[in-house]
């Protein structure tokens, strides 16, 4: 996200009956656009995300995600400040107002640390890890999944606070499969909705009669984590050269011999990233390890979430 903050623009949008100036454009998608804009009465910033809904389809699964930022009222899981569906020209268009986090996603801040050949402490990943723990669960804990975990979808403010973000993905966490057309739909939607390098191996190849949970959502965790660790996610470069993740998920996740991160911590990712999703812990035993873990290091702050 970029740091500049003048108003280069006298461009404004109007929001439940309050005017935001537009600054300047943040992010661009496929089918939505996040431009940051000032509040003319307050002087905040936000986050505008603007979907582009070309259909009936289009429009209710951005009233979806709408739907899913209001369910939810948690440090870790971003908020929405208000919204709007606009029409232009017979075309509508989904406004979310969001907070604006000036020091912008996880992965960007991992990106940075690459670049100057540093690395995360590790008191500093418990703590960020924690808050992403805590805002999936609050999640799971009524009954939906995230789908689309990642570095670029955790936003970081000041004080390194996690907030989850992109709610967009979300459905319920409890998916039974029931046939071989049923399989290849969901299938189908993972390729599109779930980032491939953070996929959960269940969503590759889903079987015909299976049950589909929130445990997805620990297996991209632990992508997360080995990608805090390691600055880049377990099977980033493996799709980067064009080979086949599906494959690669199914063994056991490789901790390079060059790891310096504490044995604990090293466990508790092989513990994440298990394969079999009958066989990987639950979003209450992650955070209970991960709080273990803190108490265990000096000078951690565990009343961060």
């Amino acid at each position: 996200m970029g740091q500049t903050m003048c108003v280069c623009s006298r461009a404004s949008i109007t929001i439940d009956n309050k005017k935001y100036y537009f600054v300047q454009k943040l992010d661009e998608g496929g089918f939505s656009f996040v431009d940051l804009v000032e509040g003319v009465k307050d002087g905040h910033f936000y986050a505008l995300k603007r979907i582009l809904c070309h259909d009936r389809e289009g429009r209710q699964e951005a009233q979806t995600e709408v739907d899913m930022h209001q369910m939810f009222n948690h440090p870790n899981v971003l908020s929405l400040v208000a919204h709007a569906f606009v029409d232009h020209g017979g075309k509508t268009e989904a406004w979310l107002l969001l907070p604006y986090m000036r020091k912008g996603s996880l992965w960007s801040v991992l990106e940075k640390l690459r670049d100057k050949g540093s690395s995360m402490p590790e008191k500093q990943i418990l703590q960020i890890f924690r808050g992403i723990c805590s805002g999936l669960k609050t999640i799971h804990d009524k009954g939906y999944a995230h789908r689309d975990i990642k570095p670029t979808n955790v936003l970081l403010d000041e004080d390194d606070r996690p907030v989850l973000m992109d709610l967009g993905s979300m459905n319920r966490a409890r998916i039974e499969v029931k046939g071989s057309r049923e399989a290849m739909t969901i299938q189908d939607w993972a390729a599109q909705r779930c980032t491939i390098s953070y996929r959960a191996p269940e969503l590759f190849n889903v079987e015909s009669h299976c049950i589909i949970d929130e445990r997805t959502d620990i297996w991209s965790l632990g992508c997360v984590l080995y990608c805090m660790m390691m600055l880049e996610g377990p099977y980033d470069l493996i799709f980067q050269k064009g080979d086949s993740v599906a494959l690669a998920v199914q063994n056991p996740v490789s901790i390079p011999p060059s790891c310096r991160y504490s044995e604990g911590l090293q466990m508790l990712l092989s513990s994440i990233m298990v394969s079999n999703p009958q066989e990987r812990p639950n979003i209450n035993w992650v955070l209970d390890q991960v709080q273990d873990l803190q108490s265990r290091s000096p000078n951690t702050q565990t009343n961060m979430v």
